[in-house]
């Protein structure tokens, strides 16, 4: 668990100090893995379903989208939370690709609050081998 901590007025300019909710819980972390027939991308998505997760990709850009539910809460504001800091709405993160991918033949899952999305490079962006010959 990470602690956050005020820095001194003297030393907020400098940003030494991670600032306090620096995230806001709204950042989508991202493991992406490059292999030479695909690209496998892995988000962090604890407690969403499959529906609340979007994927996108146009012109090589890849857009992960997570939509979270709103709870109603009454309209004088008095909801029956005491604290409230698991942040709501929608949110999402985008990449570019460095080669060209298929996108119809892409595949995505969720399991244990973790999405892998694999995506197949496209044929001309695959390595390519040549053989070596001999005289």
């Amino acid at each position: 668990m990470t602690n956050y901590y005020l820095a001194p007025r003297a030393h907020r300019r400098f940003r030494m100090y991670p600032r306090v909710h620096s995230n806001g819980g709204r950042i989508l972390p991202l493991d992406v893995q490059v292999e030479d027939e695909q690209y496998m991308i892995t988000a962090a998505v604890p407690g969403f379903e499959a529906e609340d997760v979007h994927i996108e990709i146009l012109d090589d850009v890849l857009t992960l989208r997570v939509e979270t539910k709103h709870e109603q809460v009454e309209e004088n504001g008095n909801g029956k939370y005491m604290m409230r800091e698991i942040k709501r709405g929608s949110f999402s993160r985008s990449l570019r690709l460095p080669h060209p991918a298929d996108a119809s033949k892409g595949e995505a899952k969720i399991e244990k609050g973790l999405l892998t999305v694999r995506i197949p490079k496209t044929e001309e962006a695959r390595p390519k081998k040549i053989e070596v010959k001999t005289k």
